[in-house]
């Protein structure tokens, strides 16, 4: 059976807001977990603790405040299965930029075009806010994103090999991207 396309069964994508309700961050701590499990290089070594991943949600909630950061959720029947962040620089030379951090979507609701809507909608919002440059690093291993990066028009420039560690433990070469918005 083909998977359901979002004009099927669509989701609601807003921008989290500060506070950040307990429910939400315990729907935000089982995606990261789940992602990191299923080999998603976003930082984390498998298995993430819940204690961890509540502590990673709770520090960057604090950004939300301060107007540094928006952290995007894609919502399907009220149950957070997407995020994406976008980080706004705050010195003077260089608030014409931002960078695109921690896309995950749910891997029961993947290739629904979830991460395509959450990116573009960082998209929309950085351009609405004066930014003109998105940049962001991915990992070259396994459990990088390179293929959706290209997709979505972003600029491969290079990477760092032993960057970061994937999930795994193995050391990977990192994926620099950017993208200039009209």
């Amino acid at each position: 059976m083909p998977t359901p396309s979002l004009l099927d069964q669509p989701v609601d994508i807003e921008i989290l807001a500060h506070p950040v309700s307990e429910s939400d961050l315990s729907g935000l701590c089982i995606l990261l977990r789940e992602s990191v499990h299923a080999g998603a290089s976003i930082g984390f070594l498998d298995p993430l603790s819940e204690s961890d991943a509540l502590v990673y949600w709770r520090k960057v909630a604090l950004d939300l405040d301060g107007g540094h950061r928006l952290i995007l959720v894609a919502r399907d029947a009220g149950r957070i299965v997407g995020t994406a962040q976008l980080a706004l620089e705050s010195r003077a030379n260089g608030r014409h930029r931002a960078e695109v951090q921690k896309v995950m979507v749910s891997t029961s609701v993947r290739r629904r075009g979830i991460a395509s809507l959450l990116v573009s909608d960082l998209e929309r919002r950085a351009r609405e806010r004066g930014v003109r440059l998105l940049v962001l690093d991915t990992s070259e291993g396994p459990g990088g994103a390179r293929a959706f990066y290209d997709a979505l028009g972003y600029s491969y420039v290079g990477g760092i090999p032993g960057y970061a560690l994937d999930p795994d433990g193995a050391p990977a070469r990192n994926a620099i991207y950017f993208k200039e918005l009209a």
